[in-house]
């Protein structure tokens, strides 16, 4: 028997694609995914954190609205408070989609108040987001049946 016989003639050579195939090709997606959540949950923190302290690039973009101090200790505390819900993986999708939210509003503000040009990064984050959502959503499903079990 030939080499090319022998192939055909196993049950693997005919079978479709394993699952350990689709589980590798998801899986590199989901390692993408944590890793921009990471990072995200960093650079949003550092972002919030900065608000939080006053920080006087903060204190200087808020004063360029015309938004007062406790409008930046609010949003820097909701920055926090959702990088910080990033990294739980039960709360990763509704930090996702509540970030959305926020950065819909970050964009509309670079749009109208401060430089159009840096809307586009907001944007491009809640892409980012989306996906975050997405790929999340069982731990969301999990943790709306959870609440309403409690209520």
């Amino acid at each position: 028997m030939s080499e090319i016989t022998t192939a055909a003639a196993t049950p693997a050579a005919s079978a479709p694609a394993s699952p350990a195939t689709a589980v590798g090709s998801r899986g590199r997606g989901a390692v993408a995914l944590s890793v921009a959540r990471y990072v995200l949950a960093l650079f949003l923190g550092f972002s919030g954190i900065a608000k939080l302290i006053a920080h006087e690039s903060a204190v200087e973009s808020f004063g360029r609205m015309g938004w007062s101090h406790g409008a930046m200790y609010a949003i820097g505390g909701l920055e926090t408070a959702g990088a910080i819900a990033l990294l739980v993986p039960v709360l990763a999708g509704v930090a996702a989609i509540a970030f959305c939210g926020l950065l819909a509003g970050a964009s509309i503000v670079q749009l109208t108040l401060l430089d159009p040009p840096n809307a586009v990064m907001p944007a491009v984050l809640i892409v980012v987001m989306a996906l975050i959502a997405r790929d999340r959503r069982a731990g969301t499903a999990a943790l709306i049946a959870l609440v309403r079990r409690g209520a």
